[in-house]
């Protein structure tokens, strides 16, 4: 899902601050092939953007072709990007070799009189991330490395420039942070006819790379289990058990190296209630919005959308209340999330140590759920309602907030204890608004109360 980003500069030279454009930078993607077949293309490619004549029947090694690349344009400042850089490499012991010829290159002597930045990307993030280890030809050699992760809510809506405020978080819902996700979005069409046309159509051009992403995975075996297990989380936040038993696998050794596969890449995450470890259940579900929606609405309804079309399956099953409910119960509190840790600086509210959520029953054995439950760096406790409502929030959200902590704390929980203490903050966010009874009921609390409408999140 993400890609691993592993930079090195040049000793011989500084590298200006405006190197990006195509004329100064030379990318290279390659691709799920053989080590010769991208030696081969990569030389070719290099003499059509620099204008030499370069052969690749004269580079038969990468340390030929490494020392090609870093004469390219030797009076001018520039950037090689080589993306997918696992592919270059026949496994590990090959990237080993590969790793070995650039690193002979760099310590070489380079006559530049330009600036150089090497740029190393790809999505194979176990790959990379070796690549800065001990035993790494190129450990220490690396300037700077990082994972590069989705965008949040508020940079996806930067893509979006058009929507209302609602409509963001609703295209958020849908299409993740991927920017590959979010490009084919027209802003200018209605969001459902962008959700119909790219997600919900099998000829979808966001769809089509949704069911592929998995498929795509260098070294990915056994693709059908994984697509399984993929499909059975959905949009449930499963324990282990019943995601074996609705893929009807056991639940051994196997099948649990392959749920922790898929959360090493990305794919899925954990979460269990909050301050709860140890034996207690995790639930795992889907990480990336846009794959959440895939698995847990359109491939559920993939026989209705080819019999009846992807426009009738949205307007009659989905438009009314699957997909507004699977947008406020699975995504809106990653929503309110990613918001206070981005804006609570600004807002002059306290930093979080920790954030989680609760969801489960008191002593009695009645349901408790919390939507947001966070461990202040001051040592406070922070809980409060987080809800995409379409009318204003009234007196009885703050009430039966109020007695799901007593009733938790009357459990047990010591978090839910603090909870109450007058110096704790509530936090209540509501698309909607709130009533004037809300504000009456949270003016009676002796604790301090924050409350957000959906302009408060951007």
């Amino acid at each position: 899902m993400g890609s691993d980003l592993c930079t090195g500069r040049s000793r011989y030279a500084c590298v200006d601050n405006h190197l990006w454009g195509p004329e100064k930078t030379f990318y290279f993607t390659a691709s799920a092939t053989t080590p010769e077949i991208n030696r081969r293309v990569l030389i070719e490619e290099a003499a059509r953007w620099s204008g030499e004549a370069l052969r690749a029947e004269d580079h038969p090694t990468w340390r030929l072709v490494f020392r090609t690349l870093l004469a390219l344009a030797p009076e001018r400042s520039i950037v090689v990007v080589l993306d997918e850089f696992q592919y270059l490499a026949g496994g590990d012991d090959g990237m080993r070799e590969v790793a070995l010829e650039l690193n002979a290159v760099w310590e070489g002597r380079q006559e530049r009189t330009g600036g150089l930045l090497l740029v190393l990307a790809g999505s194979e993030i176990r790959t990379l991330e070796a690549l800065k280890s001990g035993g790494s030809p190129l450990y220490g050699r690396l300037d700077w490395s990082s994972r590069l992760y989705p965008f949040d809510y508020f940079d996806a809506a930067r893509m979006l420039d058009g929507y209302s405020r609602l409509d963001l978080i609703r295209a958020y819902a849908a299409f993740g942070g991927m920017p590959r996700y979010l490009s084919p979005v027209n802003p200018r069409k209605p969001l459902e006819r962008n959700i119909v046309d790219l997600l919900l159509s099998p000829r979808g051009e966001v769809r089509l790379q949704l069911e592929t992403a998995l498929g795509q995975e260098e070294g990915l075996r056994e693709f059908a289990r994984y697509q399984g297990i993929m499909g059975a989380i959905g949009i449930k936040r499963r324990i282990i058990g019943e995601i074996a038993a609705d893929v009807g696998q056991s639940l051994d050794g196997g099948f649990r190296r392959m749920v922790d596969r898929l959360i090493e890449m990305g794919y899925v995450e954990t979460e269990r209630n909050f301050d709860r470890g140890g034996n207690h259940p995790i639930r795992y579900r889907v990480a990336d919005p846009a794959l959440r929606m895939y698995y847990g609405l359109v491939l559920p309804n993939e026989s209705a959308i080819a019999s009846a079309g992807a426009d009738t399956v949205w307007s009659e099953r989905l438009a009314d209340q699957v997909f507004p409910t699977y947008v406020g119960q699975h995504v809106f509190e990653d929503v309110v999330r990613q918001a206070y840790l981005r804006h609570h600086r600004a807002k002059e509210l306290p930093a979080v140590e920790q954030w989680g959520r609760w969801c489960g029953h008191d002593r009695d054995r009645n349901d408790v759920e919390i939507d947001v439950v966070a461990r202040l760096l001051d040592g406070r406790m922070m809980t409060g309602s987080a809800k995409m409502r379409s009318r204003q929030a009234d007196a009885t959200t703050i009430i039966e907030h109020m007695n799901g902590l007593e009733r938790l704390a009357a459990s047990g929980q010591a978090w839910a204890r603090e909870a109450l203490d007058p110096a704790s903050p509530l936090l209540f966010v509501s698309t909607a608004g709130f009533r004037s009874s809300f504000l009456a009921a949270a003016e009676d609390l002796r604790q301090p109360v924050v409350l957000w409408t959906v302009e408060h999140l951007f």
